[in-house]
């Protein structure tokens, strides 16, 4: 494969690590990087060592003709910039989710097919060892699964105001969940059947009809349960903000670390998102005695992949995907579904209703 002519859209924090990627690789070669404001672009480009710069897609396309667009805007522009990636001829690296509509959503990857042209989603955990891990150990537990998991961020400055900008479309059980409704997918490997949510407003800087806080409970078809919370903002604890614990049968696999205490990391650190430390395996065996059979067995997961490392291999996938060397498939559809699912969990908290999927 010739080096793909790759054209950089959005360059904040996940636009930065798929940037840096891009730049290390053989595969690919930056054409542009484009932002609406100029201070992300520039700072970008000056430590990549000087690429163009551009304040408007539509511009920066036409100017670098790129072989391949990696969109990593707010999730409102998704569904706009895939769009014209595709139909210009381009491949597309999309971070999550694919859109604001499942209508959307299944446009965009039809469109993919009918260009022949590569789509892959930004669904970071996949491509991390110790969360495929933390799924196949669930596997092993039985049926059915019971699956609790959360990221609360207590966010401020910054933090905060990008957390907003992104409630502007879209909650963060909508914007976070498809992470981890995904992952419960993949452990359950089960058909989802009915979701319900709640939701709080907790702030008077977000839009009145917005919530940033929400809970939602998803059901599956061979009986198993999973719940997914998520709040942004100045007033979210940092107690219990990340729990990753999944139970069944056959006993319990948790995500902690090796105090067994506190994260260590802040709420609001992108590298905390995706950390696990150590992977906690409980087994529920036990003898004549009624005892355990084996004490609980601490899987060290602490030598693992940093944030932009985890972004390199996403874009190696991706570079595969553009070689004919994956097949797409299975990737796409479930990247849909995750967002159906997350979808219907909004509708459920500004409706009071459980949604039958």
């Amino acid at each position: 494969m010739s080096r793909q002519g790759v054209l950089v859209v959005g360059c904040g924090n996940m636009g930065t690590s798929h940037a840096r990627a891009y730049q290390a690789m053989e595969d690919f070669e930056i054409v542009g990087l484009v932002s609406r404001q100029p201070a992300s672009r520039d700072k970008l480009s000056k430590e990549l060592g000087g690429h163009p710069t551009f304040s408007s897609f539509d511009e920066a396309f036409a100017a670098t003709k790129p072989d391949a667009v990696s969109i990593n805007t707010y999730p409102d522009t998704h569904a706009e910039l895939a769009t014209k990636s595709l139909k210009g001829g381009a491949h597309v690296f999309l971070e999550k989710p694919i859109a604001e509509t499942v209508a959307e959503a299944r446009e965009i990857v039809t469109l993919a097919k009918q260009q022949k042209r590569q789509l892959v989603v930004g669904y970071i955990l996949r491509v991390h060892p110790a969360w495929t891990q933390f799924i196949e150990v669930a596997r092993t537990l039985g049926k059915p699964l019971v699956m609790r998991m959360n990221l609360n961020q207590q966010s401020t400055g910054a933090e905060w105001a990008t957390h907003r900008s992104l409630m502007a479309s879209m909650s963060p059980i909508v914007d976070c969940g498809v992470h981890y409704v995904d992952v419960m997918c993949q452990m359950t490997r089960s058909k989802p059947t009915r979701v319900s949510a709640i939701g709080a407003r907790l702030s008077d800087e977000i839009a009145a009809d917005m919530y940033n806080y929400g809970q939602l409970q998803v059901s599956f078809e061979d009986g198993s349960v999973g719940w997914y919370e998520a709040g942004w903002g100045p007033m979210m604890s940092e107690t219990a903000y990340f729990v990753k614990d999944v139970i069944g049968p056959g006993g319990a696999v948790s995500i902690v670390d090796a105090s067994g205490g506190e994260r260590s990391k802040e709420s609001a650190d992108i590298d905390s998102h995706t950390s696990t430390n150590n992977l906690r395996v409980h087994r529920s065996d036990r003898d004549a005695s009624g005892a355990f059979r084996q004490a609980d067995e601490m899987l060290d997961t602490s030598d693992e992949p940093d944030h932009d490392e985890l972004c390199r291999r996403e874009q190696v996938i991706f570079a595969q995907a553009i070689r004919g060397e994956v097949d797409l498939s299975d990737h796409l559809e479930d990247a849909v579904n995750s967002l159906r699912i997350v979808l219907a969990a909004d509708e459920s908290v500004r409706t009071g209703r459980t949604i039958e999927l």
